[in-house]
């Protein structure tokens, strides 16, 4: 085994400041002992002189008697007991070590449970088998530790005696750490919540909010992307929302709904791409690219394409929470970037469908969880950047003669493997929004208009079309008539009568 020095004591690390000066351990220890060339986690593990054991956002501190041999089995003893599952870190370490040092590493404790996890995720993640005789004893053990993150049921592996719970397959396997934030979401139980307001609704009500919120989310969705659809594309593509669920995800139907999104494909070359691919801007003297995320490889879409249809067939036939799979889903779409165009409609598309598909709300409502997204719009981005600008480091890329990127280096298991902890907490900010408020704003905005429209039926006997247009105006005035829709659209009432449903409207709405 490599005689590597584990025991780094630091004050910062790849430019983060830990809490306190320490020693270094479990996977940021790895890394920095074998120079692995990936991204850090969300949560490094520091070792403190001091006899006190606390968390901080990005750090957990333990105290001098936690500390690890200066081994690297003892330093991957740790980081599974105390770290969990990191499959990129552990995939990049094993394409490191040789055959013997494999071994001897799986070997240090034979029967011990984390020789034994080490030992599967070993030939799982490298689709090897080493020269060590299966086992014949020993009881099943989780290979995820339930307590730290998010797990499904699990095969048994015989060979190991290793219960594989990973929540998805090896071409396609993000994961979820259980946080407070997390936890209290899921006892909330967001999904019979949102069935109890909606089962309190009028049917009538309901079906009409339901085709407004359809329109809100695809018209929010094109804005997030920085367009403003015309009212035929907004609404074709909330027809096509409107049928999440109802249809099986395969790559066929993900370019289905590519070429719902985009109208006009005199520009875009439609399908999955056939070149690099990346989001950001271009040098405005040369035209290179300036990234702010890179996109996979154009080699590897079909495969990562491939893994997160069949992790999402794997999620939707479990227990796992919905909300938990959307994130990891739809933001591990949108992380490849598989197409030219269209990515991000998809990508929150995808939502919908996994919602749905997980019967999330049993009404048969699409949440309009775009128009929650736009409402945070710096925290959205804030939280596809906490994933794209930290990989940066690790792509190597130069640029095309056609101003695009070419990638140099395997990066493959960077869209494989990653942690989608902030996505999720990010994306059950937004269902619980869009249940205390979006929806319920809706709902609200109708029952008002529908006494607004009795009093001027009642009074004016003015024709449906004609109450929406005098309702837009008030609404686009504050609650009262431009000068200009008094002497156009409606010079045929008396200022008198105006003055009466301006005070209407404002008792009823504001």
């Amino acid at each position: 085994m490599r005689n590597n020095r584990f025991s780094l004591e630091i004050s910062v690390f790849h430019g983060r400041m830990a809490p306190e000066q320490g020693i270094l351990a479990g996977y940021g220890a790895i890394i920095d002992a074998y120079d692995l060339p990936v991204p850090l986690p969300n949560v490094l593990s520091l070792i403190s002189a001091k006899k006190r054991q606390y968390k901080k956002p990005d750090w957990q501190v333990f105290t001098s008697r936690h500390k690890p041999d200066d081994t690297l089995y003892k330093q991957l003893v740790f980081a599974l007991k105390y770290e969990g599952i990191h499959l990129l870190i552990i995939k990049k370490l094993f394409e490191l070590l040789s055959e013997e040092e494999k071994i001897e590493l799986v070997l240090e404790e034979s029967l011990g449970q984390y020789s034994r996890r080490m030992w599967f995720l070993c030939e799982w993640l490298l689709w090897i088998k080493l020269n060590i005789d299966d086992l014949n004893t020993g009881n099943f053990v989780p290979l995820i530790d339930e307590k730290l993150q998010y797990t499904i049921e699990g095969v048994r592996s015989s060979r190991h005696r290793i219960i594989n719970n990973l929540p998805g397959t090896v071409d396609f396997c993000p994961l979820v750490y259980k946080t407070s934030k997390l936890e209290n979401y899921i006892s909330a139980n967001l999904s019979d919540k949102n069935n109890m307001l909606l089962s309190g609704i009028h049917k009538d009500i309901l079906q009409r909010a339901s085709v407004f919120l359809l329109l809100k989310d695809s018209t929010a969705s094109f804005t997030i992307e920085g367009e403003n659809p015309g009212s035929n594309r907004a609404v074709r593509w909330g027809k096509a929302i409107g049928q999440a669920g109802s249809r099986s995800l395969t790559k066929d139907e993900i370019i289905r709904l590519q070429q719902i999104v985009i109208e006009n494909t005199r520009f875009t070359n439609m399908g999955f791409r056939k070149e690099g691919g990346f989001v950001g801007g271009h040098d405005r003297m040369t035209s290179d690219p300036i990234p702010d995320h890179i996109s996979a490889r154009w080699q590897d879409i079909e495969k990562l394409m491939d893994g997160l249809i069949d992790t999402n067939s794997i999620l939707e036939n479990s227990k796992f929470d919905a909300i938990l799979m959307a994130a990891m889903i739809a933001f591990g779409f949108v992380f490849m970037h598989p197409f030219e165009d269209g990515n991000g409609r998809i990508h929150r598309y995808l939502i919908h469908h996994i919602l749905a598909a997980k019967q999330f709300a049993q009404q048969g409502i699409i949440f309009p969880v775009s128009a929650s997204i736009l409402g945070r719009i710096d925290d959205y981005r804030k939280v596809l950047e906490s994933y794209s600008h930290p990989l940066l480091d690790f792509i190597k890329w130069e640029p095309t003669p056609e101003h695009n990127v070419e990638v140099l280096n395997e990066t493959i298991d960077y869209y494989r493997y990653f942690d989608a902890t902030r996505q999720a907490e990010f994306l059950f900010e937004c269902v619980e929004d869009t249940i205390n408020n979006i929806i319920p704003s809706e709902v609200d905005h109708l029952l008002k208009y529908d006494e607004f429209k009795r009093f001027i039926d009642d009074t004016y006997e003015m024709p449906d079309k004609t109450v929406a247009v005098l309702v837009r105006f008030l609404e686009q005035n504050h609650g009262r008539l431009s000068q200009r829709a008094r002497t156009r659209e409606f010079k045929a009432l008396k200022d008198v009568e105006i003055d009466e449903i301006e005070k209407i409207y404002n008792r009823i709405f504001l």
